[in-house]
């Protein structure tokens, strides 16, 4: 899946235009308070990135940095709602088609991220509260 965005070079600008959209995009700003109250867009910019490498077939440096690639894990101090996970999804559409990868290419991308994305949903049920 990495070499239909064009390789780590193009997944570093999916992620960058995905969290510039989620810093400005008004319809995104419950996406950016969940953040920020987390470890704040820069930390999640690199992280994202070196997920989403691994997860998408390229160098595992999340793996390599952390020891495990477990996304449920990664996200249980986060309260996800159904509605948080829809709007990171319209958010992640709105990048691949700003970007141009809104094609046929991409569906096993996007249906994979839809998958991951719903089976984040706890809603508010957070680890440790």
């Amino acid at each position: 899946m990495l070499d239909q965005i064009g390789g780590e070079a193009g997944l570093k600008e999916l992620v960058e235009h995905f969290y510039d959209l989620v810093e400005s995009a008004p319809e995104a700003e419950p996406l950016l308070a969940l953040h920020m109250d987390g470890h704040g867009l820069s930390h999640t910019r690199e992280e994202q990135f070196n997920f989403m490498s691994g997860f998408m077939g390229g160098r595992q440096y999340y793996l390599e940095k952390h020891r495990h690639m477990n996304v449920r894990e990664i996200h249980a101090h986060v309260p996800i709602f159904a509605q948080d996970a829809e709007l990171w999804l319209s958010v992640m559409d709105r990048t691949l088609q700003d970007l141009g990868h809104m094609n046929p290419n991409t569906e096993r991308l996007r249906t994979t991220l839809r998958r991951v994305a719903l089976m984040l949903v706890n809603d508010g049920k957070v680890a440790g509260a």
